[in-house]
């Protein structure tokens, strides 16, 4: 026993008050920027603009500004200016500092606590710009008020300036110029499209203001853009659904004030088969929805259900819409306004407040029952889509539970094609989905059978973006696949079941691998989006090119890469002088054959043919499938783990892939052509 206690003293004793670290002032969030703004990726990169934005639009929300201007500058700057009251300037009693340093420089400092300068925001003033403060190198902030225009520089979260006056200003508002710190974020790089898409976002959910955009970078695309949108959320609607026919001529929209909190509700029915909820809280969009998307949703499902049955619409086996049958080609939008917002989460993904369902649930109950009674030849167009989607989701039910009884049967067992790997540890198991039988015997005779195993797939898949569930359901080859994820689909999914924590699609590198690719991501995004969002689906990259000469082999995974190794080949210095005896630094590979290869000189243009002794013995071989290779090329350059490279499935926008795979692999062509003939010029390498 003694020894023991003097072990535990010398444990006690390396463990003092000086190992207890206090982070001052705004410390916390250098330290660890993800739990303020998601990531230090792209995404929490864009944060930083919209922490900035919703400052200004939590004025105009409050109805002191009415222009918002937003500013890409030269070497990754960005400058945001509204016409509100300003931040204040005058010293706070507390800190002794002026309030626009403490709002700078302090977590939760800021006018949004206390209920009075604003009755919605959202976000809490002081969080937001203070964040985006301590993640910039440099901050610079200008504040129009009383007429004088004070300005304060900062950097990583400190002043280096005092506050100090620049001179007379004749209105009033706030300028934020920031440029994010290099030493937190590895790449910093905005994206214009994904800028855009977002004040479009704020502007159509503020109706009445203006935000105006400029893009002064080299090479700006279009260098200014201005949204405002006097209707809001109707047009943002009819924006949503341009590349969509609605089944009813009327856009249901309402806005009422319930229990202190402002509802707005929109939405519309198209022909399609897939559902686009958007939620915002105080102009925050929501991704995880919340309580007003669920009182939403629950309105939505009991208004439909009376309707049909007051109407006499519920015949045979159909009693009841469920929550899925309402939402088919729904495309709706639910925001709330409300004075203390409780999000989940620091990047606000989910509302919590109990109330705002309360409020949803009231306002669309009787406002949407209003709109049917009045415009019921709408009503009865939607009712019918809805029985349309409750029949097919019950003959999908059937088919579903076939094919699990099915399995069942079979005791569990997984299809016969299916060669599986003997670890029954999923985060060790990888499942190869090939392209048929060829590439599937390779595979099979290349893997580690103890955590690898391969699936073939016959032909092309369905494209179910085009097909019910219940036709889905019916395929072969889909049947397969559900079998061997171990998910299931559709309500009974459950992610925890998967049998394996890497899906490889493996396609052949040609236009019908592609599209086989697509098809399958398509199948993944639609049905087993949790796989993507968890980071379990991967796309193989096999090479395109086996370089030999004598008995060096190289694997080439690109046309350019495929130069690069040509011309470590090449050691003669005829094919790299010029005329004049000068050694050529730059050599760009025309062409070749099995004779001769031909260069340019890119400081002349010349072009040059390499010497025939030096390339004799040097074959390339063009893989255009997984086929052609032996099963040792496919393990050395595809499959084993220490040497290929896969490219991880990832979904950073989901409601913009959303909208991409409906216009690429949807029924409507019009869209589909206009994308085509949009890009067409951007493809490179296309195989015809």
């Amino acid at each position: 026993m003694r020894k023991l206690k003097k072990k535990q003293s010398v444990k006690e004793d390396s463990y003092t008050a000086k190992d207890i670290y206090i982070l001052e002032g705004l410390e916390p969030v250098r330290r660890r920027p993800g739990m303020y703004i998601g990531s230090t990726g792209i995404s929490g990169l864009h944060h930083l603009i919209w922490e900035v934005i919703d400052n200004s639009i939590d004025e105009a929300m409050a109805g002191y500004a009415k222009n918002i201007q937003v500013e890409l500058l030269e070497g990754n700057k960005v400058r945001v200016t509204d016409d509100g009251r300003g931040i204040p300037v005058d010293i706070h009693p507390k800190t002794k500092k002026s309030a626009l340093e403490t709002v700078m420089c302090t977590l939760h400092a800021g006018g949004k606590f206390g209920g009075k300068s604003y009755k919605v925001a959202g976000g809490l003033h002081g969080v937001g710009v203070s964040v985006v403060n301590a993640l910039s190198q440099h901050l610079v902030a200008e504040v129009c008020r009383g007429g004088n225009l004070y300005c304060q520089e900062y950097s990583r979260g400190k002043p280096v300036t005092k506050l100090k006056k620049k001179g007379k200003c004749s209105a009033s508002g706030t300028t934020i110029t920031f440029e994010p710190d290099p030493q937190i974020f590895p790449e910093i790089k905005f994206d214009i499209k994904k800028i855009l898409d977002h004040l479009r976002q704020q502007a159509y959910l503020t109706g009445g203001i203006t935000i105006r955009v400029f893009d002064y970078r080299p090479n700006a695309a279009l260098p200014s853009y201005t949204f405002h949108f006097e209707n809001g959320i109707p047009t943002f609607i009819r924006y949503l659904t341009r590349h969509n026919s609605p089944i009813v001529k009327k856009i249901f929209y309402t806005k009422e004030t319930k229990e202190n909190i402002l509802v707005e509700v929109g939405l519309v029915y198209v022909d399609d088969s897939e559902s686009l909820e958007l939620a915002f809280a105080n102009n925050i969009y929501t991704p995880e929805g919340g309580m007003h998307l669920t009182g939403f949703r629950s309105a939505l499902t009991r208004v439909l259900n009376d309707w049909a049955k007051t109407n006499n619409y519920f015949k045979g086996n159909t009693s009841n819409f469920t929550g899925e049958d309402v939402r088919e080609g729904l495309v709706a939008i639910v925001s709330v306004k409300l004075r203390e917002p409780q999000f989940e989460g620091q990047t606000k993904a989910k509302l919590g407040n109990p109330e705002a369902r309360t409020a949803v649930e009231k306002v669309m109950s009787l406002r949407f029952r209003e709109f049917l009674e009045a415009n019921k030849n709408d009503a009865k167009k939607i009712v019918e889509k809805c029985l349309l989607s409750a029949r097919a989701r019950q003959a999908a039910k059937k088919a579903k539970e076939n094919i699990l009884r099915k399995g069942a049967l079979e005791g569990a067992t997984l299809p016969g094609k299916l060669a599986d790997c003997i670890t029954r540890k999923a985060e060790e198991a990888e499942l190869f989905i090939v392209e048929g039988e060829s590439a599937g015997g390779s595979a099979k005779m290349a893997r580690d059978r103890n955590t690898q195993a391969i699936l073939p797939l016959r032909g092309k898949i369905l494209n179910v973006e085009k097909a019910r569930f219940d036709k889905m359901m019916s395929s072969q080859e889909i049947r397969a696949l559900i079998i061997a994820l171990g998910t299931a689909i559709s309500e009974d999914f459950n992610i925890s079941k998967l049998r394996y924590h890497k899906i490889i699609i493996a396609t052949d590198a040609d236009s019908d691998g592609a599209h086989i690719r697509t098809l399958l991501l398509t199948l993944f995004f639609r049905y087993f989006r949790p796989i993507i969002e968890q980071g379990f689906l991967y796309i193989a990259q096999p090479p395109l090119y086996r370089i030999q000469k004598g008995k060096e082999v190289y694997y080439a995974y690109s046309d350019r890469e495929k130069e690069q190794i040509l011309k470590k080949m090449i050691k003669t210095k005829s094919a790299v002088q010029e005329n004049k005896g000068k050694k050529v630094k730059k050599l760009k590979l025309v062409q070749e054959n099995k004779k001769e290869a031909v260069f340019q000189v890119e400081s002349t243009g010349e072009e040059k043919t390499a010497s025939l002794e030096e390339l004799k013995g040097v074959t390339i071989q063009r893989y255009k499938g997984l086929g052609e290779m032996n099963p040792e090329q496919l393990w050395e350059t595809t499959m084993n783990p220490q040497k290929r490279i896969l490219k991880q499935v990832t979904i950073e926008d989901a409601e913009e892939a959303d909208r991409l795979f409906d216009v690429l692999m949807g029924e409507e062509v019009l869209p589909r052509k206009s994308f085509i003939q949009a890009y067409a010029q951007k493809v490179k390498n296309l195989d015809i």
